[in-house]
């Protein structure tokens, strides 16, 4: 635990999750650490930063770490791009303290993912010696494994085939569902699409099960906080919640409704 108020520790994040401990965490797709350091400042567990979608690409993710970590309070973790191990090399060297791993369809993508966070002998990560990972982690191998969290997602056909053999993989310390992308592989035209919702439940159940039986945990990306309740009261372990960008439209397009009425009103 942090000194400050008895708050967890950000470094306990990866352990906390292993515990399958229910955490709540934000999204970052803007290249904004001012605006990504507010965020980490309200006392999220962790917070995502998407490389993969996002309009924040590699050379910011140390300026989005430096931005979480100035207050603190939440884990920094960096979606990649795709299952390669160079790209999740280059996000934990910045001081990710997790990486989310996408489109991983398999038991053998999820054993690499696995092996590019970890140092010899139990993966293929190489020192990065003078990088901010050893400023923030050392550089004692097993320490820093122990430090970082391996998460992949669930949101293809082929993942949720091979869901059991993904889950066992050694080493793995979570899944966590893209539900977009996983609506869409369950033939839904579009996300939301209440002509798959049932299929999407199902999928979820499966996974959430199917997680708890091999000990990882289970994450889930939501549009708001309430949503986030209803799916750690399910059996998820933790849930990201919406993002900034979509925050950012939503809070600029109430406040011009707002006015725009008040003026009608006025009128």
């Amino acid at each position: 635990m942090s000194a400050a108020a008895g708050r967890p520790d950000p470094a306990e994040f990866a352990a906390r999750l292993r515990a399958r401990e229910p955490l709540v965490g934000y999204w970052i797709a803007l290249d904004n650490p001012v605006g990504t350091e507010r965020i980490a400042a309200l006392g999220y567990d962790y917070v995502g930063v998407d490389g993969q979608h996002g309009v924040l690409h590699q050379p910011g993710w140390q300026a989005a770490m430096l931005a979480v970590d100035a207050r603190g309070r939440s884990a920094g973790v960096i979606r990649v791009p795709s299952p390669d191990p160079v790209a999740i090399g280059a996000a934990l060297d910045t001081g990710a303290l997790g990486v989310v791993v996408p489109m991983v369809e398999s038991a053998e993508q999820a054993r690499t993912s696995v092996r590019a966070c970890r140092h010899h002998p139990a993966g293929t990560r190489s020192l990065g010696g003078p990088v901010r990972g050893e400023l923030r982690l050392g550089s004692v191998p097993a320490e820093i494994d122990a430090r970082v969290a391996c998460i992949v997602m669930i949101e293809t056909a082929a993942a949720l085939a091979d869901l059991e053999a993904i889950c066992a993989v050694e080493g793995l310390d979570a899944v966590y569902v893209g539900p977009a992308d996983l609506s869409a592989a369950l033939g839904a035209r579009y996300f939301g699409d209440p002509a798959a919702a049932g299929e999407l439940e199902e999928a979820l159940a499966r996974i959430t099960d199917a997680a708890r039986r091999h000990g990882v945990a289970c994450g889930i990306h939501v549009m708001d906080g309430a949503s986030a309740a209803k799916r750690l009261a399910e059996g998820f372990t933790f849930a990201t919640v919406s993002s900034d960008i979509t925050h950012l439209q939503q809070a600029a397009a109430a406040h011009l409704d707002a006015a725009r009425a008040l003026g009608a009103a006025a009128a």
